[in-house]
């Protein structure tokens, strides 16, 4: 099982990732009372951390790594900021030059209307969830209520 140590980002991947971030200008208080900033590099720790194990952003708290609310806040400003985009073009860039992509496979264009030869429709199954079911009659005559006749509601 993974630990929390091994999600911690490493320094060379660092050097790569700090120039995409924003640059964070810190706002003054009028009464200087702003809890410290933490630091971009435990965040982006912590929201790899969630991309990767799926975790709820609250159960950061538990990791120690941040607080699941730091974590999904600055996750939304990054992406705001397209950081996140940045980030995928510079590693698609780096796989091609590593291992190449083809992209002969891939398709060029997507559709989502109706083929025009389309097969023959279905008509309505017998066994629909609408259809409405006989039930045999009780033994005794009854109008088929589970208590006899005086077994109704209302």
């Amino acid at each position: 099982m993974a630990t929390v140590q091994e999600f911690t980002i490493s320094d060379t991947l660092w050097e790569r990732l700090s120039p995409l971030l924003p640059v964070h200008v810190p706002k003054a208080h009028p009464l200087g009372c702003h809890r410290r900033r933490l630091a971009d590099r435990e965040v982006l720790s912590a929201i790899f951390f969630v991309l990767r194990t799926g975790c709820q952003w609250k159960a950061l708290d538990a990791t120690g790594l941040c607080k699941g609310s730091t974590a999904h806040s600055r996750f939304q400003q990054w992406v705001q900021a397209g950081v996140f985009a940045r980030l995928w073009d510079e590693a698609l860039g780096d796989y091609d030059d590593l291992i190449g992509l083809n992209f002969a496979w891939m398709a060029l264009d997507g559709s989502l209307h109706k083929a025009p030869l389309g097969g023959e429709k279905n008509g309505a199954q017998p066994h629909g969830p609408r259809q409405r079911r006989r039930q045999a009659q009780p033994a005794d005559g009854s109008p088929g209520y589970p208590g006899g006749a005086g077994a109704r509601r209302g």
